[in-house]
């Protein structure tokens, strides 16, 4: 046999054995015949298959070990646009809540974020105003039902809120009930996308591991969340840069990260940006924003401390 037909026949095996190997995947990963379709996520050496049928129900969820890695999104140098200026406590009166508002237009901050009684008055308050309405759903344990979830939010929704904070199924992920992890945070994006708003999942990264953390980045990921979020800052712990800077590097740079918990000063908010959070949850935005102007030689009063919930 000459050299020639020797090395085009290495080269027909070659290129045959990589065509099956494709194909292969390509089967193993494909959308079901019934309607399912399935995505596969992998970051941080865990990878993620998440499945859903043809209405958006999730048929089934796992995760298993492999190697893999993901990059960082460009900072966004304006941070007081980024803040959801914040208010959840529980005895939070009228009079405080259209002082946040308040705020939020004066400060012009991404949006105002409240309990779910509060949506409506913060709706009225902010007309006209580019400030967003952001509301909080399954908050703050996580630990309602997938339906009164969808129902919670489809409410706020309805009362004028443009975006939705939920809190994930904790115990499900810890128990590794990824079905109904995956199938809960499901529920709740299928209802605030027919509405046109987005959501960001609240993961409650104090309560995780490092794994939990990477699964339920890639569960809300799968899901079709717009934002990750760190914290509720009602369980113990809030945002930190090791967590920010490890959950951008699972969502990539297509999902927004949401810093939430902890986050009292501009040091804070900037350290957490150049980490990778598009995004800041606290109830110290006029400081955060003063700090800002400090920073860049402009004058203005330090305000208050305050909680970070």
């Amino acid at each position: 046999m000459s050299p020639e037909i020797e090395f085009v026949e290495k080269l027909v095996e070659v290129v045959t054995r990589e065509v099956l190997i494709a194909l292969s995947e390509q089967e193993q990963f494909s959308a079901p015949s019934n309607g399912e379709y399935c995505a596969e996520e992998c970051a941080e050496g865990i990878c993620v298959r998440t499945c859903f049928d043809n209405i958006g129900r999730v048929v089934s969820a796992g995760a298993e070990r492999v190697t893999s890695s993901l990059g960082d999104i460009p900072d966004d140098p304006s941070v007081g646009r980024m803040v959801d200026h914040t208010l959840l406590k529980p005895d939070a009166t009228h009079d405080q809540i259209a002082q946040l508002c308040y705020e939020a237009r004066k400060y012009e901050f991404a949006s105002v974020c409240v309990n779910p009684a509060n949506v409506k008055l913060c709706a009225d308050l902010l007309q006209g105003s580019p400030v967003k309405v952001c509301s909080v759903i399954g908050f703050p344990l996580g630990a309602s039902s997938t339906e009164v979830k969808a129902y919670e939010a489809k409410t706020a929704i309805r009362d004028g809120a443009t975006e939705i904070d939920m809190v994930i199924n904790i115990g499900a992920l810890k128990a590794k009930d990824f079905d109904l992890a995956a199938q809960d945070i499901n529920g709740v994006v299928r209802v605030v996308h027919a509405a046109g708003a987005i959501l960001k999942v609240i993961i409650e990264t104090s309560l995780l591991d490092q794994d939990e953390k990477v699964t339920a980045c890639l569960l809300s990921k799968e899901a079709g969340a717009d934002f990750v979020k760190t914290s509720t800052g009602f369980s113990g712990g809030g945002a930190t840069i090791e967590d920010i800077a490890l959950m951008r590097r699972v969502v990539g740079p297509e999902l927004g990260v949401k810093a939430s918990g902890g986050v009292r000063t501009y040091e804070d908010a900037k350290s957490m940006v150049e980490a990778g959070a598009t995004r800041i949850g606290a109830s110290a935005g006029v400081k955060i924003v003063q700090g800002e102007k400090e920073a860049n030689g402009v004058a203005a009063p330090v305000a208050a401390t305050t909680k970070a919930y």
